[in-house]
């Protein structure tokens, strides 16, 4: 059902179905390690974790899987036919039975809050060892699922491992009934980013389209609501900055038109990436209504704000912008990367608005985009801050990788 609701707006959702009820539609190498990453972001934080894997292991297949077709998409361009790939199929019992037939994997890797009972029953069963890697479970999360704690728990137990990225997730893996001597700490792999050649051609071919000298404010992986909110600061910044340029990237395709036309109601001059057009000096907003370059966009920005923070979504990574040593902005929830926020807020590397002040949070993003704009040394000091705490954090994908080899040596 929620296949056919998430189909209205995404088209791809109704696309290779038999993917989704377990049947592989082309021929796959068995015998392999099978990693499951949800969606986009998933895949991304996986890319040093899955590089290390087939550089440890290059006779051992790898499937990864995923549940998005943006996730599958990002897979395509980040490993090509180094990985294979499809969908992960829906938790019941006929479809995980005929996916696990099909490739026989030697370990399952699940990652964060993957937790699919009847898959990793399966698993057990058929004695194929399992870990969950990055694993994040937050204070809120855990009254979800103490819930269901006679389900979470069985399934928890049947791990051979469980990688947490904190002390504090490890915590909450245990109260739900991890066994105390398989779950550890690896630390965090979204710290494991890095730039590549592939990123630095991006970021070449985001410069060519540029014929102006704007200050660029990059305002990324935006949800529904945070557009109104963004463009109504930006029209207060204009009056303040009139040459700057905002650089809007929504999440979901889906809403790219959608987007779109909430720029020109607005009444702001919009290029559209996607047409190739040229930014000048009279362009407002550059819509970048494309896939795998928001790490590009990181690049060319002065100011980076990440969206998702705003509402119930629970923000968007702010590593991206971090390892360009760009200042970063974030909404009042940052509840998907607690952590992370948090080690940016110890560190003075992160600028994170009040939802507990009176003062609108529009007019809040004003004055923070603002006040950076007008102090380049700040700007200077929160990119180098951010960018030392991703250098802090580091190795926990090659940590995890060398956890592999009990299972396949």
């Amino acid at each position: 059902m929620a296949l056919i609701i998430r189909s209205k707006n995404n088209p791809d959702y109704r696309k290779r179905l038999l993917e989704r009820l377990g049947v592989l539609t082309s021929p796959m190498k068995r015998h392999g390690i099978v990693v499951h990453a949800s969606s986009v972001g998933e895949v991304i934080a996986l890319k040093a974790y899955i590089n290390g894997i087939l550089n440890q292991y290059p006779n051992i297949p790898v499937t990864l899987t995923t549940f998005t077709p943006t996730g599958s998409a990002q897979v395509q361009k980040l490993f090509g036919v180094r990985v294979q790939h499809c969908y992960l199929p829906l938790d019941v019992w006929p479809c995980t039975w005929l996916f696990l037939r099909q490739l026989q994997p030697r370990v399952l890797v699940l990652m964060e809050t993957e937790i699919w009972p009847n898959l990793i029953a399966q698993c057990a069963n058929r004695g194929i060892p399992m870990q969950l890697i990055n694993g994040r479970l937050s204070d809120k999360s855990m009254k979800s699922y103490q819930k269901l704690s006679w389900l979470i728990s069985a399934s928890l137990q049947k791990f051979s491992e469980i990688w947490t990225q904190s002390s504090e997730n490890q915590s909450n893996f245990l109260a739900l009934g991890a066994n105390t001597s398989t779950t550890n700490i690896s630390g965090n792999l979204k710290f494991d980013i890095q730039l590549t050649d592939d990123v630095n051609n991006k970021i070449a071919a985001l410069n060519d389209s540029l014929h102006s000298s704007h200050p660029i404010w990059l305002v990324a992986s935006t949800h529904e609501g945070d557009e109104t909110l963004v463009l109504d600061s930006f029209k207060e910044l204009k009056k303040l900055q009139p040459s700057l340029l905002m650089m809007l990237v929504p999440r979901h395709p889906e809403r790219f038109e959608q987007v779109h036309r909430l720029c020109i109601e607005h009444g702001f001059a919009v290029a559209k990436r996607s047409n190739e057009d040229s930014v000048t000096d009279t362009t407002d907003i550059w819509l970048i209504d494309t896939l795998g370059e928001l790490l590009a966009c990181c690049g060319i920005a002065d100011i980076v704000t990440m969206g998702g923070s705003f509402s119930a979504i629970g923000g968007h990574n702010p590593l991206e912008p971090a390892l360009f040593k760009k200042p970063v902005i974030v909404g009042p929830n940052m509840k998907n990367f607690s952590f992370i926020n948090q080690q940016m807020l110890n560190h003075h590397a992160i600028i994170q608005l009040d939802s507990a002040i009176n003062t609108p949070m529009s007019a809040q993003l004003t004055q923070a985009v603002n006040l950076l704009l007008n102090d380049k040394d700040k700007q200077q000091l929160l990119g180098a801050a951010a960018y030392k705490v991703v250098q802090m954090n580091q190795g926990a994908s090659q940590k995890t990788v060398d956890a592999l080899d009990k299972f396949l040596s």
